[in-house]
């Protein structure tokens, strides 16, 4: 007799010896192009100017090859609490991690692309069960977006930000929070706006490192630093943008490369922490190539980097111009990320901003570049977003 798709079922990560085999067999034979043609020494140029420098990818895939531990990360996943649910006849997979305090608040943790749940992994023992016992503490619940990790693939178009945003609701009162805070960054940002925006009946409030401003703002009465941002932000989708292009218009195309060879999707992915990490020169200054790796892996397992690419073909430029939120909001602005929204612009969507920080480090993975101060802001911001509904 078929299960009810409300069953929530445990699950546990666990790759075939045949699998981890065969990604060690295609990175021992990769064939690689020559070095790029730009150096360090030359003037004007930065090493990663072209893409990934042939000569870090020949040390991460050796390492990757031979010394990267993917069991590791599959205990760490485990022993947090992984589970699967099917909603709207998609099969969601999620970790799920209860705190031990009475007065906990249920917080969905939302990742973007080219993220995963791994971003996570290193914070949610602290929002869970912290340290100081005056901290907030928190039930974490942290989803696989569709088509990523071991969440289900779409056959279908349709699961765009709008309809996975209903679906964390649903999952949220399946697990018996019928009211929660969201956090998110990059897609996970624009999610867990539009949760606070769709949703405020069930949403107490957000906290977000991604604020989209409504379209056509003026520049007028910004400050230096403000308008700094914004021309940041433009010239980031003018010329370094390319990889949300080709996933919004050809995922399918990309995603043969992605899921055929490890290195081709190691190279797409390392790409983005080098050029959106808070660094001088490697990503590896401030995240961990096991944590890369955790990343990269996921990816290459599941077999998801066709399936992740089309959330851009299902929602670039989709967020909902006349969208407001009005639940409490806690934003930060981190550095070095790729997006950065002026709080004048911010204002215009999200109308209750409790607690605004730029703070002076990090970029778009602040909880992998500086999870000790990414968890202090989310616990600081969170706090003030369950204030305002006292």
């Amino acid at each position: 007799m078929p299960r009810p798709t409300s069953d929530v079922q445990a699950f546990e990560a666990h790759a075939t010896d045949a699998d981890l085999d065969d990604l060690r067999a295609r990175l021992a034979v990769a064939r690689l192009p020559e070095a790029e043609t730009v150096h360090r020494a030359a003037p004007g140029h930065r090493r990663w100017e072209q893409g990934v420098p042939l000569a870090d990818l020949v040390d991460v895939v050796n390492y990757w090859r031979t010394g990267y531990d993917w069991r590791s990360f599959e205990e760490r996943l485990d022993r947090i609490g992984q589970f699967r649910t099917t909603i709207d006849d998609l099969g969601i997979h999620f970790l799920h991690r209860r705190s031990a305090r009475a007065d906990a608040t249920p917080l969905l943790l939302t990742h973007g692309w080219p993220g995963s749940i791994a971003e996570f992994i290193d914070v949610v023992d602290e929002l869970a069960d912290p340290k100081d016992a005056a901290a907030p503490a928190f039930h974490v619940v942290v989803p696989s977006l569709p088509g990523f990790g071991y969440s289900d693939k779409p056959a279908t178009t349709g699961w765009g930000t709008e309809r996975i945003a209903a679906a964390w609701v649903e999952l949220m009162e399946r697990l018996g929070y019928s009211k929660f805070a969201a956090h998110g960054g990059d897609w996970g940002g624009n999610i867990t706006t539009v949760l606070g925006g769709r949703f405020p009946a069930h949403v107490l409030g957000i906290h977000t490192t991604f604020a989209e401003a409504p379209p056509g703002l003026t520049t007028d009465g910004l400050t230096a630093v403000e308008r700094k941002w914004t021309e940041e932000t433009r010239d980031f989708w003018r010329h370094r943008a390319a990889y949300a292009k080709q996933q919004a218009t050809r995922p399918q195309t990309i995603g043969y490369s992605l899921v055929d060879s490890p290195v081709g999707l190691l190279a797409w992915i390392l790409d983005k922490f080098a050029e959106w990490s808070d660094t001088e020169d490697s990503p590896f200054e401030t995240i961990s190539r096991d944590r890369v790796l955790d990343d990269v892996t996921l990816y290459w397992l599941t077999r998801t980097g066709a399936s992740s690419a089309r959330i851009y073909y299902e929602s670039h430029n989709s967020l909902d111009p006349e969208l407001r939120v009005d639940v409490p909001s806690a934003i930060s602005m981190y550095p070095r990320d790729i997006e950065k929204c002026p709080r004048p612009w911010a204002q215009e969507r999200y109308r209750q901003i409790v607690r605004w920080r730029a703070p002076e480090i990090g970029g778009h993975f602040p909880s992998l570049e500086v999870p000790e101060y990414f968890v202090k802001d989310l616990k600081e911001g969170l706090a003030a977003v369950l204030a305002a509904n006292r």
